[in-house]
């Protein structure tokens, strides 16, 4: 159990304090912060904002590249009892500035690079400048003890189809998953390798689990291949993780993995992004001795929904797991029911308040308590879920109800398809047809004309794509998901050109 009910005191002072907690490794230059430095500046970081007349639940932004300033200054602004709020730096300068004023930050760490985006009202201090390290006041702070609910942080989301939308994570939630994800066994011995943007909830939850459990880690900037394949032979990490894109970069670059060393390697944990057959089989042959997790979760919902079988079922290829047993799940057809497909709903310890300032939204929580995931499912006999695609990705072509999901992991199920992204255009005459791009393995030999066929045997013939492209690289957005929404944009000026 985690003694601290402030989710910014995870860290035990009497634990190993010289113990190395973050490596900063930008690719070159490696920095180690031990345990004991780290805890100091968090405390040192906390003092100034109180000092400076910060209250509780008042908000400070941070917009910067990964760093252990960074998980510093995450950890002091909730030690202090105010709300953390990262922030993705790849969102254009009107939604940064949007989410600024809408979560009504005064203060903003940031690093060199993004300063320059920061509104001129709002107070920025800099991670790359020494005013940080005047900003810092040194000396010991007693973590505020925070109400039952009160919020740790909020992120946004990246606001793709509209404003972003402000999640309310509070201390009771998050300090939960952390304690669900510690587990009995500890995990003191073991390294993370991370280089997810802090902004999102794949790699600031693990960070604050490594603290938590007092294991230790690589922080990366962000990810680029070379570096990233290296640090593993460099620093040993026994976890590796990630969303499967990256992954699949990292395989297919044959000269960084040509000299890789990835023995230390014995966990990879992907999450944030479906996966295929074809990458899954290609990883699982790259690492034979490691335990490979293809995880589910959400900002709103938590990454605690599924785990292992309660009778020792082997998890199926590419289902996600069953139920964990501390939440409770449901899938809901569309007439409402409950159903073996449909959307995911969930109740845990772990869901977020609400939505920050938003009452234009629906209400995302059922009158039972449950998280509405907008994502659907399907459950086999023996109650393992599999993900079958976004309820706002779902589009109908002549009728029919087609989600690009279930398509990619039809094409994927090639042997010579590594990745692939299914988008919809405009059709005179079906409304929307579906058309795919495909990333194929080096020794592929099958064409577009091939693939049509296969996906016309292995599928409805509504849902095979009308037209296929290849490209060597998906384009990757914030999160270093697909960017799909750039390839449906590519897709009908293509499809315009034909």
């Amino acid at each position: 159990m985690i003694s601290s009910l402030n989710l910014g005191a995870l860290i035990d002072p009497a634990r190993q304090p010289d113990k190395v907690a973050v490596i900063d490794f930008d690719g070159e230059r490696a920095r180690e912060v031990t345990y004991s430095a780290l805890d100091a500046l968090a405390d040192g970081v906390a003092r100034a904002l109180v000092s400076r007349g910060f209250e509780r639940d008042d908000r400070i932004a941070i917009l910067a590249a990964n760093s252990s300033d960074y998980l510093a200054a995450h950890l002091g602004i909730m030690r202090a009892g105010l709300v953390s709020v990262p922030i993705n730096f790849r969102l254009p300068r009107h939604l940064v500035e949007f989410i600024i004023q809408d979560c009504g930050a005064r203060l903003v760490f940031c690093d060199c690079e993004r300063r320059a985006v920061i509104p001129a009202d709002v107070v920025a201090i800099d991670f790359d400048d020494a005013e940080f390290g005047a900003f810092v006041q040194p000396g010991s702070f007693d973590a505020i003890e925070p109400k039952k609910g009160e919020a740790a942080t909020i992120l946004y989301t990246s606001g793709s189809t509209g404003k972003p939308k402000g999640v309310v994570l509070s201390h009771d939630a998050q300090r939960w998953v952390v304690e669900m994800r510690l587990g009995p066994q500890g995990i003191e011995d073991q390294r993370m390798l991370i280089a997810a943007p802090l902004y999102h909830m794949n790699a600031l939850a693990l960070s604050l689990l490594v603290f938590a459990g007092n294991a230790s880690m690589v922080l990366m900037p962000q990810f680029k291949v070379k570096p990233y394949v290296e640090s593993i032979g460099r620093f040993r990490p026994t976890w590796l993780t990630s969303v499967p894109p990256m992954i699949a970069m990292m395989l297919d670059d044959k000269q960084a993995m040509a000299s890789a060393d990835l023995s230390s390697v014995q966990n990879l944990r992907m999450g944030s992004a479906p996966i295929g057959a074809s990458l899954l089989d290609e990883i699982r042959h790259t690492f034979p001795k490691a335990k490979i997790l293809n995880a589910y979760g959400t900002t709103e919902g938590s990454p605690i929904v599924f785990g292992p079988h309660p009778q020792g079922k082997p998890t199926p290829n590419l289902s996600l797991g069953y139920k964990h047993s501390q939440v409770d799940l449901r899938l809901m057809d569309q007439t409402g029911a409950e159903a073996d497909e449909g959307v995911l709903q969930l109740r845990s310890p772990g869901m977020m308040s609400g939505y920050h300032n938003r009452p234009d939204l629906p209400r995302p929580f059922t009158d039972d308590g449950y998280y509405v995931t907008g994502d659907v499912f399907s459950r086999d006999a023996d109650g393992f879920y599999y993900f079958v695609g976004r309820v706002d990705d779902m589009f109908v072509s002549g009728g029919e109800n087609i989600f690009p999901g279930e398509v990619e992991r039809m094409l994927e199920s090639h042997p010579d398809v590594i990745q692939t992204c299914v988008v919809p255009i405009d059709d005179p005459i079906k409304g929307k047809k579906p058309v795919a791009f495909v990333r194929l393995a080096p020794s592929a030999t099958v064409d577009a004309s091939a693939l049509k066929a296969f996906a016309l045997e292995r599928g409805a013939a509504y849902q095979h794509p009308r037209a296929i492209w290849f490209l060597d690289e998906f384009p990757l957005a914030s999160t270093n998901k697909v960017d799909r929404a750039a390839l449906a944009q590519r897709a009908r000026e293509l499809s315009q050109e034909s």
